[in-house]
């Protein structure tokens, strides 16, 4: 009886070891519910009376081979001319790093974006009016590169003229062609491999003709695959605490990372492992087959 108690514990053991995750703070950003919503192939198998539908699904992750960096510069003048020359000045400052670091002139350029009043308000007496203080002007720094690593370079040229808005940095692929006929090259190997595996199953017999009903492609890029979460636990201040003292709650911090699509939801994945932001590219394939009676 010992024996089999023994037998019996390290077969939960064994088990608890097998069916063990390992997670991180990641879990908070399930229960933050921010999670985008990504649309995961259907994974459906579709009859009718004259043939077989079969699908489906291709996940290719993509390295950019270029990038483009997008910097925001704002300032705020008495006047509108004011604003403009200091705005130059910063920008040109900016660009001539920018220079210094190889970054040609036609991968530079400048976009104006805004400009506005600014108002505030003045106390006289009773009355608080609103006026005109001064005026605001805004412009995108857009630079474009290749080197991953140089992105580390702009952002120091950038902190010397004294800007700090990254405003985001796009992924650049420039062969889509080539990676869609990848794509549906796996999508035409993975159809035909359903479509004999389930005539032996199934003892079904097609007929050489068949039907694209569906060849739908997709692209995710990194700028829309970051989620983020604040990961803490905090304590509860009793009742009779609220009532006599101001309670001021410590700053949390947020992080932010790139989540990718899962793999786990398409039939077939292409480079699988990622272990720095890539762009994500798709395939849902729709086929009928048509049923030899």
């Amino acid at each position: 009886m010992n024996r089999l108690l023994v037998l019996f514990f390290l077969a939960l053991v064994c088990a608890s070891q097998a069916l063990a995750q390992t997670s991180g703070n990641v879990t908070y950003s399930k229960q933050d519910g921010n999670r985008k919503p990504r649309e995961a192939p259907s994974g459906n198998i579709g009859v009718d009376d004259k043939g077989l539908f079969v699908e489906a699904s291709i996940l290719m992750n993509v390295k950019a081979n270029e990038y483009v960096a997008v910097f925001g510069v704002v300032q705020e003048g008495r006047t509108l001319q004011e604003g403009k020359s200091k705005l130059d000045a910063q920008i040109n400052e900016f660009t001539g790093e920018l220079k210094r670091l190889g970054i040609k002139g036609d991968d530079m350029e400048v976009d104006f974006v805004a400009q506005n009043r600014i108002y505030d308000y003045e106390l006289a007496g009773d009355t608080v009016r609103e006026k005109l203080t001064g005026f605001e002007v805004k412009k995108n720094v857009i630079v474009h590169y290749k080197e991953k690593a140089k992105l580390e370079e702009l952002l120091l040229a950038a902190a010397k003229a004294n800007i700090f808005d990254l405003i985001k940095v796009d992924y650049v692929v420039s062969n889509v062609g080539s990676i869609r006929e990848k794509l549906l090259e796996e999508g035409a190997r993975i159809v035909r491999e359903k479509a004999a595996r389930y005539g032996k199953l199934f003892g079904l017999k097609f007929r050489s003709q068949i039907q694209i009903y569906t060849e739908k492609y997709g692209a995710h890029y990194p700028t829309e695959m970051y989620d983020s979460y604040t990961a803490f636990e905090s304590g509860r201040v009793p009742n009779y605490y609220n009532q006599r003292y101001q309670v001021i709650e410590a700053r949390k911090s947020k992080t932010f990372f790139f989540n990718a699509q899962d793999g786990g939801d398409f039939d077939y994945v292409i480079n699988p492992v990622v272990i720095e932001p890539v762009v994500q590219f798709t395939l849902y394939l729709r086929v009928k087959h048509e049923i030899d009676r």
